[in-house]
């Protein structure tokens, strides 16, 4: 059975304050603090974007898990917010990190949930025998147009997941997919910034596709999303995922671990895996995590996982909490500066 066998995250040191950019705009900095769950998000800086942070992310799972990066046969990286449209960052990682030349890689896309659907690709490949590790990473430097609520919650970060079955610190135990066209968000060729419809996001789209893809699980598996230990969904904000965990009677606690988006934003391919990662740090051998993603357009994958007794032995070095902590506050000027928003200082 294949099973998560390292894990890396990196998180860019910036940070801005919800007040900050409520400042700039007029607007009422508690209110929208409150309404969106966030208190600051996770900047990139000037000379980072979606590939350093895979990099940086994969570097930190390899180095973690020990694992060999001539074993690593596929890298997927997912990302909305990749630094060309044409030419794939996987290429970039794999070299990086000593996977390349032989390998298969790609990028994928699919909004936030990108990276999950990178780790059942890895699943597969493992399990069919055509692989030994796969490395699937959701990294993202998530745009938000000036003064829209994306502006306010759209962070920067990712993490990396190595896939095999050599002494794995997760069983991946199943997983199930809920996918429609339903298009609640979406960027157009060329365009510098992506919309959204709303309102629309919540229920048609979040909610009915994470919730989905949750029962579908737990209906395969024979489970309630209560029997879990911990359980991290999707966090487009630090309310909704709250929301979801009532409608699906988990309590409150078990969410706790892997709500990271209050304190560095929505990372968008990365957020779900961080939030994973963050669990990974503080799981014991037989803890179980239902994981949930969820990408706009939309889909979710669900994912059943136990720990295993090898976690004492691989856990990732920094942690989540270490990478939260470190960090410097700039304020709207230096945050437009390193997201690049001037834009005459491109030419």
């Amino acid at each position: 059975m294949a099973g998560i066998i390292g894990y890396g995250v990196f998180i860019p040191r910036f940070r801005i304050k919800v007040e900050e950019i409520a400042r700039v705009w007029g607007k009422d900095a508690a209110r929208v603090s409150s309404g969106l769950g966030i208190k600051e998000k996770a900047v990139a800086a000037f000379d980072e974007d979606s590939a350093t942070i895979a990099v940086e992310a994969s570097r930190n799972a390899i180095e973690s898990s020990g694992v060999n990066p001539d074993d690593i046969g596929a890298v997927f990286v997912g990302s909305e917010s990749k630094p060309y449209a044409v030419k794939p960052t996987a290429t970039i990682v794999g070299d990086a990190v000593g996977a390349s030349p032989v390998m298969t890689a790609a990028d994928f896309e699919f909004a936030c949930k990108a990276g999950t659907t990178g780790i059942q690709t890895c699943m597969g490949m493992v399990d069919s025998g055509m692989i030994k590790v796969g490395l699937a990473v959701g990294s993202d430097t998530a745009q938000g147009r000036p003064n829209d609520a994306l502006e306010f919650s759209a962070g920067s970060g990712g993490a990396a997941f190595l896939i095999g079955n050599d002494k794995p610190i997760a069983l991946i135990e199943d997983t199930y997919s809920f996918t429609t066209d339903t298009p609640d968000f979406w960027r157009r060729q060329h365009a510098e910034f992506p919309r959204h419809a709303g309102r629309f996001t919540a229920e048609p789209a979040y909610f009915r596709h994470v919730l989905s893809a949750a029962e579908g699980l737990l209906k395969k598996i024979g489970k309630k999303a209560n029997d879990f230990d911990h359980v991290v969904f999707h966090q487009p904000n630090g309310k909704f995922p709250q929301a979801a965990a009532k409608k699906l009677g988990v309590d409150a606690e078990k969410i706790k671990t892997g709500l990271l988006t209050p304190m560095i934003g929505n990372t968008y391919s990365g957020a779900a895996m961080v939030g994973l990662a963050a669990v990974l740090d503080v799981a014991k051998p037989n803890d179980e995590v239902l994981v949930v993603s969820y990408g706009s357009g939309a889909g979710s994958d669900a994912f059943s996982i136990k720990v295993t007794k090898e976690i004492e032995k691989k856990r990732s070095k920094p942690s989540v909490q270490e990478l939260v902590a470190e960090k410097e506050y700039i304020d709207y000027a230096l945050y437009v500066k390193h997201r690049q928003k001037l834009k005459a200082l491109g030419d």
